[in-house]
């Protein structure tokens, strides 16, 4: 599904979050440079977005991202991706894998981290095998 057709939740300078009616999130990163509190806030609305709507799916379009930084890798894996911050048992996430080569390292090594989450992984290449992987998902 097209994002403009998305009901948009929450945008700032790194990304947008955006509610598709099949019952999952849209995390959409932008590209260029992040600062870290622009990573949490984004991050943080999209916890309120799933919570809000009673959701455990998302999809992370990470094409045009740039890759995590230590320091914002080591906040999402030890601060969000927390069974009190997602505020499920379990999230399912859909991940468009970046473009650039750095940034895909700096995901693989973020998921290999996130291991022990709450957050189910699965890497896609299209996005029509991300939205038919969380289509088929309860």
């Amino acid at each position: 599904m097209p994002y403009s057709t998305l009901r948009l939740y929450f945008e700032n300078a790194i990304g947008r979050l955006l509610e598709n009616p099949k019952g999952y999130l849209v995390v959409e990163y932008q590209q260029g440079p992040r600062k870290l509190s622009e990573l949490q806030a984004l991050l943080h609305h999209a916890s309120q977005a799933l919570a809000r709507n009673k959701w455990n799916k998302l999809l992370g379009d990470q094409r045009l991202m740039a890759p995590f930084t230590p320091e914002e890798s080591k906040w999402i894996t030890e601060y969000w991706l927390s069974a009190a911050q997602l505020r499920t048992a379990t999230v399912y996430g859909a991940v468009l894998l970046p473009h650039d080569v750095f940034a895909r390292l700096s995901v693989s090594q973020l998921m290999h981290d996130a291991k022990a989450s709450t957050m189910t992984y699965r890497l896609f290449q299209e996005q029509a095998e991300a939205e038919a992987w969380l289509g088929q998902l309860l």
